[in-house]
């Protein structure tokens, strides 16, 4: 299903930085014209792209050629958007995932970003929209790794790997999306300190990220079924009321 805005290829202007390799994409759409104009678009902003036609051929190129990120449909035939990052995720797949929608309704939003997605942009849309978007969550994927001076170390019961970006609790890999660890490393960096939801954007994704107060409490909400041992009495993340949320736990 084809829904985008209007542009001009001749306004386009590449970013592609010298001597710098260029982040790999792969698109996920069943509309062949739109991942063909995604495609050429993206490869012209200066990100190595390619274009798949569902979950199944995804999987093979993640195989063959793991991606810096992903862009996914949510409307397709069999395997729907939902289902192939619900299925990523479950798989402890951490690639930054955008995903596209024509539904509207911001419910499709919220459980898109409780399924795992990184972002959500609703067609029709600007590509430019989709660039900055890529851009803002491999920026936010980046700095994540980039807070901690420590490449590894431990808070409370969590080892935590900002170079891999991996968490093992008692030995055992905690699966993360990106953003959930994102908000992982901002907490763990304050353990003891509470956080208010905006200082937790700005830490976690950038002042600049377009993140909700409600994006931020269904993330937390993730994260703390995904460390905590029980996650409706929370040890490790706690609610400061009138505040936001502090790691109880103190960094090693």
């Amino acid at each position: 299903m084809k829904h985008i805005g209007s542009f001009s290829w001749r306004n386009c202007v590449i970013l592609r930085l010298m001597n710098t390799k260029p982040h790999r994409i792969i698109v996920v759409d069943d509309d062949p014209e739109l991942r063909a104009l995604l495609k050429r678009f993206l490869t012209e902003h200066g990100f190595e792209t390619r274009a798949v036609d569902g979950g199944a051929a995804l999987e093979r190129e993640l195989t063959r050629n793991p991606p810096d990120a992903i862009v996914l449909d949510l409307m397709m035939p069999g395997e729907d958007g939902l289902a192939v990052c619900r299925r990523l995720r479950a798989q402890g797949t951490l690639t930054p995932i955008v995903m596209l929608t024509a539904r509207g309704d911001p419910i499709d939003r919220i459980v898109g970003l409780e399924t795992g997605a990184d972002d959500y942009l609703g067609k029709p849309f600007e590509p430019r929209e989709l660039v900055a978007r890529l851009n803002a969550v491999l920026r936010r994927t980046r700095s994540a790794g980039q807070r901690m001076t420590e490449p590894e170390f431990r808070v409370g019961p969590l080892e935590i790997n900002m170079a891999e970006m991996s968490v093992r609790k008692s030995g055992e890999v905690i699966k993360l999306s990106g953003r959930e660890f994102a908000l992982l490393a901002a907490l763990a960096q304050s353990a003891g300190h509470p956080l208010t939801r905006a200082q937790l954007i700005d830490r976690a994704f950038g002042r600049d990220a377009e993140v909700s107060d409600r994006a931020i409490d269904v993330q937390i909400t993730r994260l703390r079924r995904a460390i905590e041992d029980r996650s409706d009495a929370p040890d490790l993340i706690k609610t400061v009321r009138g505040i936001g949320y502090v790691f109880a736990a103190r960094h090693d």
